[in-house]
């Protein structure tokens, strides 16, 4: 297996305020629209998906139906070039129909952070700190 995450798709209760919340509100590029069952988001990098969660649960198999925990134990993260951007995102994440969970501050690691939860509880973190990016807008990892 390659090492490289191709996509991550996310199961949502409903598909319209989903890509509302990600393309008009956080500004996140498709030509996708929900009439084709999924949306596909052209991100730098890994590829972000949105799926109607119960749709998502069927092709998994239903006996891996979850409930739905306040936190899954997984999160994704959006890295920042300058510390200010951290609460600026936090911001427009919450004006386009997120929830602040964390609010941008210092983090134990050095950094600035702060978390948001978009429409259906999925945790982001957005996060500054001494990181360097590749040409391509990714995360250099040493």
């Amino acid at each position: 297996m390659e090492p490289r995450i191709s996509l991550v798709t996310l199961g949502v209760e409903d598909l319209e305020r989903s890509l509302r919340f990600y393309r008009d509100g956080l500004g996140f590029a498709t030509t996708w629209t929900p009439d084709k069952g999924v949306i596909f988001f052209q991100t730098q990098g890994t590829r972000l998906a949105l799926y109607p969660f119960d749709d998502l649960v069927k092709d998994v198999g239903d006996e891996f139906r979850p409930e739905r925990p306040p936190f899954s134990g997984i999160t994704l993260a959006h890295n920042v070039r300058e510390k200010d951007d951290v609460a600026r995102l936090l911001a427009e994440a919450e004006a386009a129909g997120g929830r602040i969970v964390k609010p941008a501050q210092d983090a134990f690691w050095g950094g600035h952070s702060g978390y948001f939860a978009d429409p259906d509880g999925y945790l982001w973190e957005v996060a500054w700190g001494a990181f360097e990016f590749n040409e391509d807008g990714s995360l250099q990892i040493p």
